[in-house]
């Protein structure tokens, strides 16, 4: 299976548009507001509007009621919830919305993998990211050997620090289980700004 692209961080609206014409599977919108990604107050028509791709709104310790809100105001496709969401927090979504899930963990060398088994009935994919107290967005790399202590068939997406350079490394793991590579800090020319030309040669090494 051919692995998808997610570029995550998006917040203008002619950028949004050529990101999207590059021909990438989900694209993300962070709704916490002490993220420099944070798509603000803008007006959702021209988010709700796109059609080729999946909406994944991206939130941190949200409320249950913001999150459907915020589903039915942006017509979002998934959700990513990267805090401290808990398994029964995530059913309860999962129970109130038609939306596919997406729960992130931040890994470290002394990440716990058993805490990811409450989880493996209920959320659609994991998100793998580099541990940081900001919630992602550091542009930094964990080690991914660490993935070879991953046990479960759940598929996930990878985040943290994926750059023109590793990204031939990461999908040279060649783990059934990986199902989509999340680009966002390292394709900027500035935070929530997308750089489309380096986009699109980085897109077309994963697709081919």
């Amino acid at each position: 299976m051919a692995i998808k692209v997610k570029v995550c961080g998006m917040k203008y609206p002619d950028n949004i548009t050529a990101v999207a014409s590059l021909g990438i599977d989900y694209m993300g919108f962070i709704f916490y507001d002490q993220s420099k990604r944070y798509v603000g107050q803008s007006s959702s028509s021209y988010i709700k509007d796109l059609d080729s791709l999946s909406k994944v709104g991206v939130f941190v310790n949200a409320s249950l009621s913001e999150i459907l809100d915020k589903i039915t105001e942006f017509q979002l496709n998934a959700i990513q919830l990267h805090g401290n969401e808990s398994a029964e927090f995530c059913l309860e979504l999962k129970e109130k919305s038609t939306v596919s899930i997406v729960k992130a963990f931040g890994v470290d060398k002394n990440f716990d993998w058993i805490q990811l088994d409450p989880y493996a009935k209920i959320v659609d994919y994991f998100l793998f990211d580099t541990k940081s107290s900001s919630y992602g967005g550091t542009g930094v790399q964990f080690d991914w050997s660490l993935l070879d202590q991953y046990k479960l068939t759940t598929p996930y997406f990878l985040s943290g620090g994926l750059d023109p350079e590793n990204i031939k490394t990461a999908l040279e793991r060649n783990d059934p289980r990986l199902y989509a590579l999340d680009l966002n800090s390292k394709f900027e020319v500035e935070p929530g700004l997308k750089d489309i030309e380096l986009l699109s040669h980085s897109i077309n090494t994963i697709k081919k």
